[in-house]
């Protein structure tokens, strides 16, 4: 199998006598699907500012191949005022959208609206059509379904699943019994 993520004894804190990582090592490949789960705080969502780039580590390596990502606030990962559309396609093809649309349960015309005309839900799963277009290596999920209710939670949790082939994927969730249905793996922090 071929590894889409490597992150090799990192070490992080936001002050330097507390690490919230020591040592810390995962890897991830093509195929696999890996579940983090904790309390808040443990650095769940910190472990993914990692992973993007947005922090660097103050020891260690993390590698990785072409990601994408979907982000627990739908509304802070579009820009409000463009089309959700014309988001999606600056990053992506729109190629097979308009089955994945069906498949999630939204009509196409609610691509031509603002982000702030949609319910998180509906905005929700619009990140989550970008983040599987863009057909990325990695998959980086940070409760994903938390602005979905419980019968579109799983309906999309499938749909996710359904479409990981080729990639692997990283879920940060509170919800063990979803990281049990889905995960190969469960890894707890804190």
């Amino acid at each position: 199998m071929k590894s889409v993520l490597n992150i090799n004894n990192i070490s992080f804190g936001y002050t330097k006598d507390i690490l919230l990582f020591n040592d810390f090592s995962l890897s991830l490949n093509e195929g696999e699907i890996k579940a983090i789960v904790g309390p808040s705080g443990v650095g769940k969502s910190t472990l993914f500012e990692l992973i993007l780039g947005y922090r660097k580590p103050s020891s260690g390596l993390i590698q990785s191949l072409p990601l994408s990502q979907v982000f627990q606030d739908p509304y802070s990962s579009f820009h409000p005022t463009y089309t959700v559309r014309k988001q999606i396609a600056e990053v992506t093809s729109m190629e097979g959208a308009a089955a994945l649309l069906e498949q999630m349960g939204l009509e196409g015309s609610l691509l031509d609206t603002l982000p702030h005309k949609l319910s998180g839900g509906q905005l929700q799963r619009c990140s989550i059509l970008r983040a599987l277009l863009m057909k990325p290596k990695l998959l980086l999920l940070d409760e994903p379904t938390s602005a979905l209710d419980n019968l579109n939670q799983l309906d999309i949790m499938k749909l996710i699943v359904q479409h990981s082939e080729g990639m692997g994927v990283l879920l940060i969730t509170h919800d063990g019994d979803l990281a049990r249905w889905c995960a190969d793996e469960i890894i707890t922090l804190g």
